[in-house]
């Protein structure tokens, strides 16, 4: 046994035995009848999030052990002959270490070569230093003539402007509507043979027009870090596959994900992408700044296309965070990830389970209101602990210690290790994160890059912008003390 595996055991067995002696060290009224109320309550509120998780797991293990075993092989009978015959390669980079944009492009241009059709990689830049290099890198490799690369340059105004002039790029290239293009993060690295097992289920399924992949990582800060990022990708692997059991997806990966080319090149895919946008009732129209992939997403998902998700192939993705400090960089990640998430919530759930398919629209409308019924165990505890007995707080902890240790270990059928760490994270998540969907909420407009300095400009006017934001702080203390209200009502407790 590896020293990994040794102390990643090791903190198993140590929070095993401290939720042993946490419980015996707890007051024997916690094991009376009365006392056992306490644990129904939270557990009846909680009860259908718990049943929505398990109904996300049992889908994900019929997606991953029986159904897409067989879509594999039946999408693999054809061979070579399924393979669209022209595949491009679009790579966005902004910013990225030398290194990482070496490994990346590496990756492309193997991979390029081992598909072994024609294939053009389109290198959408901002930096010269990034066209030198990617240049070096491809005469390293001497690829054989059918391989192109081709350069796009912008100025440095966004993942938007860089993803729409390069599929303007590929569009003056006349693709046929059944080539493939593969949209690539400049910190995602392929591995072999990613396309060929990809590009197959364009044939196999006509009405599918992206996909998108799993994904695994490389953390550049402290354990900590990594452990957070290894048990989101196991999180994700689960509930993505449970929706692609629908062929449907909730987001395309801006990391790596293959489109039909007569999806990308037509005009109405290419200005959703460039300049998206909604009219919300109290902060007016305003510009989406980040979330491409999500813009890219609902387009596909508004023209009732299948979307699909494929769990056996990876790419690896380098993961930087913003900040040394773990919780800022996790709190600067989440509002980025639920502010692009939420800005496409509610049109998505307006385009009724007809077009979305029956799970994946339920599941969209779980997004908007998992915020709230997230932070019903831990705001009625609180309560409990002020108004009824000051050791309600104690029945809560021992509760999200056993249950979130219950979820980590369900894990295990995403992901070959999990970690001890997994219930800290899992619940730190759940209270940090659902706060700050309910923050996002009411402040749609408000966007950030991590990796540059760029936020939006709305437009409005001083007074326009001093209502904005008061109107926004004032509708959230209200939404947050009608929610505190009505839990206290419901539970008894107030």
């Amino acid at each position: 046994m590896t020293h990994d595996r040794m102390m990643l055991l090791l903190g198993h067995v140590f929070y095993l035995l401290s939720l042993f002696a946490f419980g015996l060290q707890m007051p024997e009224t916690l094991w009376d009848p009365q006392a056992r109320d306490f644990i129904l309550i939270i557990g009846l509120i909680a009860i259908w999030r718990y049943g929505w998780a398990a109904v996300n797991w049992i889908r994900f293990l019929i997606y991953t052990r029986l159904v897409f075993p067989r879509w594999r092989k039946q999408a693999e009978v054809h061979g070579e002959e399924a393979l669209p015959n022209h595949v491009y390669l679009m790579v966005t980079s902004f910013r990225i270490g030398a290194e990482t944009t070496r490994r990346v492009y590496a990756s492309v241009m193997e991979e390029a070569i081992r598909y072994n059709r024609p294939c053009t990689i389109v290198a959408s830049i901002v930096e010269r230093a990034d066209q030198v290099l990617i240049k070096q890198i491809f005469q390293h490799y001497q690829p054989p003539p059918h391989i192109t690369l081709t350069f796009v340059r912008i100025a440095g105004t966004g993942k938007r402007d860089a993803l729409a002039v390069g599929f303007r790029a590929i569009s003056r290239r006349m693709p046929r509507p059944d080539d493939v293009v593969a949209v690539i993060d400049g910190d995602s690295m392929l591995e072999p043979d990613l396309i060929k097992r990809s590009a197959i289920f364009f044939r196999q399924f006509p009405n599918m027009a992206a996909l998108t992949t799993d994904e695994h990582c490389e953390v550049e800060g402290n354990w900590l870090f990594k452990e957070w990022y290894n048990m989101r990708f196991a999180q994700r692997h689960v509930f993505m596959s449970s929706v692609s059991l629908s062929k449907r997806v909730l987001t395309l990966t801006g990391r790596m994900s293959m489109f039909r080319a007569g999806i990308v090149t037509s005009p109405e895919f290419i200005q959703r992408v460039e300049l998206d946008w909604i009219d919300h009732w109290r902060l007016g129209r305003f510009k989406f700044l980040t979330g491409d992939d999500k813009s890219s997403w609902f387009e596909i998902l508004s023209r009732g296309h299948e979307m699909l998700y494929l769990p056996d192939v990876n790419v690896l993705t380098v993961e930087t965070p913003p900040h040394p400090s773990f919780f800022k960089s996790s709190v600067m990640l989440s509002r980025r990830w639920f502010g692009n998430m939420l800005r496409t919530n509610s049109r998505a759930i307006a385009l009724g389970p007809r077009v979305c398919g029956l799970f994946p629209w339920i599941s969209i409308i779980d997004q908007r209101i998992s915020m709230w019924t997230s932070l019903t165990g831990p705001t009625i505890a609180i309560m409990a602990t002020l108004f009824v007995t000051p050791i309600a707080l104690l029945y809560y902890l021992i509760w999200i210690m056993i249950t979130r240790y219950v979820i980590t270990l369900s894990l295990l059928a995403s992901r070959s290790r999990v970690s001890a760490m997994y219930p800290f994270l899992l619940f730190y998540n759940q209270i940090v994160g659902s706060f700050i969907k309910t923050i996002v909420l009411f402040r749609l407009d408000k966007q950030r890059w991590t990796r540059q300095n760029t936020v939006l400009n709305t437009g409005r006017s001083r007074w326009g912008e001093v209502f904005a934001q008061t109107s926004s702080t004032v509708m959230h203390a209200f939404a947050v003390t009608l929610y505190i209200a009505a839990l206290g009502w419901v539970s008894g407790i107030l």
